[in-house]
């Protein structure tokens, strides 16, 4: 019965999401250009294998030179957004029309929620935050080291270094922002008053919480960004912006 224009969010989400997927899938088999001194892509990073350009975190093992790195860290970032609890909500009514928007029946005909295969593995999502969590330590990692120029020397910054840096603070946001990272500080009390360190936790994740939708659609934007830049560095096709 709804006359206005409701499907319009739901197909701009899909849009969006389609166009980062096909983005990132590129990059991410590409395995190539994803380097610059001293910026690294945070597609790649951490870059655990020796095949790995660059000199930006130790080289844990050697892998097959024709598996790009990346695949062997974006499972995780994957991971805590396709089980988050905000992006569940835009693909489940942008993709699945379930239900597409308020007041709009949906085409399926029964309901199962989140119960059976494979909707039951977003139970998860926790542990995957984990893992995020320790990947936004190494990309804020990746911005200090980016406090150098080509030479290695410190003391220098481009528009590359704000670039990994504001993307780093931003995919920190969307972590801490969380429902999950919510629980996990002040879940499983009963009396607040009786831990008042982990209600001050609590409370600081909650203020986070109420803008987590615009934290994901903006680290998602930034992820993207950053990883565009440092193509365009590695290619050649710019040159870094030096401040000083």
């Amino acid at each position: 019965m709804r006359t206005d224009r409701w499907w319009v969010q739901p197909l701009v989400t899909v849009l969006v999401l389609v166009a980062f997927i096909v983005y990132a899938t590129i990059r991410a088999f590409q395995n190539a250009h994803y380097f610059a001194e001293p910026y690294i892509s945070p597609f790649y990073s951490p870059c655990l294998t020796t095949a790995c350009e660059g000199d930006t975190f130790p080289e844990l093992f050697t892998g097959p030179t024709w598996i790009s790195p990346a695949l062997y860290i974006l499972v995780f970032p994957l991971g805590i957004r396709l089980t988050c609890y905000y992006y569940r909500k835009a693909y489940y009514r942008s993709f699945w029309l379930s239900p597409p928007a308020c007041a709009v029946a949906e085409p399926h005909r029964r309901y199962t929620g989140e119960t059976r295969f494979p909707l039951v593995g977003q139970n998860v999502h926790r542990y995957f935050l984990y893992a995020a969590l320790v990947i936004n330590v190494i990309l804020l990692y990746d911005a200090v080291l980016a406090f150098r120029d080509e030479t290695g020397e410190w003391g220098h910054m481009g528009l590359g270094t704000l670039v990994l840096l504001v993307n780093a603070v931003l995919l920190a946001l969307y972590s801490l922002s969380c429902h999950s990272c919510r629980h996990i500080v002040g879940g499983r009390l009963n009396h607040f008053s009786r831990h008042p360190l982990r209600y001050r936790f609590w409370t600081a994740v909650s203020r986070l919480n109420a803008r987590h939708m615009q934290y994901a659609w903006a680290s998602l934007f930034s992820v993207a960004f950053a990883d565009f830049y440092v193509f365009l560095l590695a290619t050649g096709t710019i040159t870094d912006l030096r401040f000083f």
